[in-house]
């Protein structure tokens, strides 16, 4: 059934406008995106389709590599949906920014899914915080394939010298999918942590970023 098919107050643009967007499911609200699908898939299943990536918040971490596999999508509605997505995680992005302090390990976690749960290559980044633990600054520092040598304490601690943080967060992708930390990932951690400490910069947690998860090295007992 297209959306031409369906009574006038069950069309999602339609039922939008008198309703309001919350009354739309996420199948709606993306064939609104969407507007067309395609010979032999309507809108809705081609919406349906998407969100079988691992729903919004899935396809809030979705890549161009990772659309090209949704048939039905073409040039202008894969650039749409990428604008969208990436309107989205900024949106979140800055309220988590405009937060007085990232108080809990989910709240930092959050934030670096939105930052890196969408690349497709190896990001070594930190969060430079104040003594309240507030975000001072994000840097994406290395990128490639890490390991201790491939990341340089030195700058990480020149960086924080720059900020003047009291305490990071160190993180990192595994584009892979899996978060689970290896023994190269807490020789790591170890060798920042004695770094930091000479300057006397806290090291709070290193979490390691999947699409759609994250892992705190700290709540594991890896610190």
């Amino acid at each position: 059934m297209s959306i031409k098919d369906l009574p006038a107050d069950a069309r999602p643009r339609e039922k939008l406008l008198a309703r309001g967007p919350q009354a739309l499911s996420d199948v709606e609200l993306l064939a609104i995106l969407l507007r067309t699908g395609m010979a032999g898939k309507n809108v809705f299943q081609l919406a349906q389709e998407l969100l079988d990536m691992g729903g919004i918040a899935g396809l809030l971490q979705a890549s161009p590599a990772s659309l090209k596999t949704v048939k039905g999508l073409g040039p202008a509605k894969k650039a749409e949906l990428l604008a969208v997505f990436e309107i989205a995680r900024r949106a979140l992005s800055q309220r988590l920014q405009e937060r007085q302090a990232f108080h809990t390990p989910d709240a930092v976690k959050q934030y670096l899914q939105l930052q890196l749960g969408h690349k497709n290559h190896e990001v070594f980044a930190v969060l430079f915080m104040d003594s309240q633990n507030r975000l001072l600054a994000w840097e994406e520092l290395f990128r490639g394939t890490l390991s201790q040598t491939s990341v340089y304490p030195r700058e990480v601690v020149m960086r924080a010298l720059h900020h003047q943080a009291a305490a990071v967060v160190l993180s990192h992708n595994h584009p892979s999918g899996s978060v689970q930390p290896s023994r190269a990932d807490e020789a790591l951690t170890q060798s920042l942590k004695a770094s930091l400490a000479l300057v006397d910069v806290r090291v709070l947690d290193h979490i390691i970023v999947g699409q759609g998860q994250a892992l705190s090295m700290a709540e594991q007992g890896l610190m």
